[in-house]
């Protein structure tokens, strides 16, 4: 296998981003379904609309799938990924979404800590003292204390573990071509989920399929762009980064799901905001990581 590609945190913070803003809007889409229909058909349809989406570029690079590595570690991936999901999507009917942005937000914190402890990446002084400063702002601008806790509450302590394991995986199979990261994710989702969701399954009308086409369109580029956040960035300064999701996903709250945001909220967002910007805009690791990885992905 060739040596791994230099990191740029400044690319990576893009993609990540990108991926974040879509991510949202599926996640807005399936709340908006609410709990009509069983989240293993939610998996289902979204993992399939997904794969048909990038068949065109599977026949295109079938080259690449001529000597697929570490397999057993792809597996693992799209399995974590299937209970990730279906937890996911089970508690954001259940919840509301403020406080599911908020015990979403624990899940850096595990990130980094598995990625010191298994993929020993150096997570610094400063990206800490940031992600406990961004911890912080969360409590203050969601307050979690406040909300309903039901088995919802449940699913997503599980989503946090699972969505933890899933990024290291990625990380683990970073050198791994996107095409061949994204065709394991979807057609796995796909066979994984199949069964659970045609004896669950309900009815489609209307309004619905388009939002369940229009949460596989989102949820497939996200993938896309998540896999290049991750290839270009390192672990630490995307989990900081990822904060960046509050502000996001309130924001849609507001003007989609009429949640009026509190004196709590501005404190606590200006906290994540700032903690996020405070590791962006760090002199010496901008400096230190300008160089783009040589092979494109």
């Amino acid at each position: 296998m060739k040596a791994p590609a230099v990191y740029n945190n400044r690319l990576g913070g893009a993609w990540l981003l990108a991926d974040l803003s879509l991510n949202i809007w599926a996640l807005s889409l399936v709340k908006w379904l609410g709990a009509d229909f069983p989240a293993a058909q939610v998996v289902f349809l979204r993992a399939l609309i997904g794969f048909f989406l990038i068949l065109p570029l599977i026949v295109k690079h079938r080259e690449k799938f001529r000597k697929i590595e570490d397999l057993n570690l792809h597996i693992l991936r799209v399995a974590l990924a299937v209970v990730t999901l279906t937890a996911s999507f089970f508690a954001i009917a259940r919840v509301p979404l403020a406080l599911f942005t908020a015990i979403s937000f624990t899940r850096p914190l595990i990130t980094m800590l598995m990625a010191a402890a298994l993929l020993r990446e150096t997570i610094g002084r400063r990206k800490w003292a940031a992600a406990g400063i961004a911890l912080i702002g969360v409590y203050f601008a969601v307050d979690p204390g406040g909300g309903d806790w039901n088995i919802g509450i449940a699913a997503l302590g599980l989503v946090v573990l699972t969505a933890s394991g899933t990024v290291i995986a990625t990380r683990k199979l970073r050198e791994a071509p996107s095409i061949v990261l994204m065709t394991f994710y979807t057609a796995g989702l796909t066979l994984f989920s199949v069964p659970f969701a045609l004896v669950l399954w309900v009815p489609i009308e209307g309004s619905s399929l388009v939002a369940f086409l229009f949460i596989g369109a989102f949820s497939q580029a996200a993938q896309l762009c998540f896999l290049k956040a991750h290839y270009h960035g390192t672990a630490g300064f995307l989990s900081v980064l990822s904060y960046l999701s509050l502000v996001l996903s309130v924001g849609v709250g507001y003007f989609v799901f009429a949640e009026v945001p509190n004196a709590g909220f501005a404190f606590g967002a200006l906290l994540v905001v700032g903690a996020a910007l405070w590791v962006t805009l760090d002199p010496r690791e901008m400096s230190r990581l300008t160089k783009a990885p040589s092979a494109p992905r």
